[in-house]
């Protein structure tokens, strides 16, 4: 089985929905959430963009210990920092999947704070829940955008709004 080839698919395919998500958003509603407890739109957005590129990540890595690193969530305000994020992410996770062996998948990779094991896959495990992770937050998008009536593109099939796929 050819597991890498498998993985470039689906993260291509989510990338071609999830650019159809971002260039219908909507400007003017970046601080939107439908609920106090709820990320506002522009950050989850951003989420989004930003998980695409964790397939590089976890392939360059053993794992992410948060309290030791200075990564910090980007601060986007633009459908047009959206869409740069979203492409560069996925330009270098597509690149390092073309770049890694079928064997890179069985190492592991973790969560961590602070030394302390939050989570742990397989490569392949780990980018498949980042795949699954998209998959989650587009969902959430797609909401958010419903409660805001816009239109939401087709995902896995028709919307209400476009019969096409």
């Amino acid at each position: 089985m050819d597991t890498l080839s498998q993985l470039k698919n689906e993260l291509q395919e989510e990338y071609h929905t999830t650019r159809k998500f971002f260039e219908a958003y909507p400007e003017g509603k970046n601080d939107f959430a439908p609920h106090e407890k709820s990320m506002k739109l522009m950050p989850l957005a951003t989420h989004i963009g930003e998980v695409f590129g964790w397939a590089d990540t976890m392939l360059k890595t053993s794992d992410l210990d948060f309290a030791t690193t200075d990564y910090q969530p980007k601060k986007l305000s633009t459908k047009e920092d959206l869409l740069k994020v979203l492409d560069e992410n996925y330009n270098a996770s597509n690149a390092a999947l073309g770049n890694a062996n079928e064997n890179d998948l069985n190492e592991t990779w973790a969560l961590k704070n602070n030394g302390e094991e939050m989570a742990k896959w397989s490569k392949y495990g780990s980018i498949r829940h980042s795949l699954n992770q998209i998959t989650h937050h587009r969902a959430q998008l797609g909401v958010y955008y419903r409660l805001n009536d816009i239109p939401l593109p087709g995902s896995y099939g028709p919307s209400a709004d476009n019969p096409g796929f």
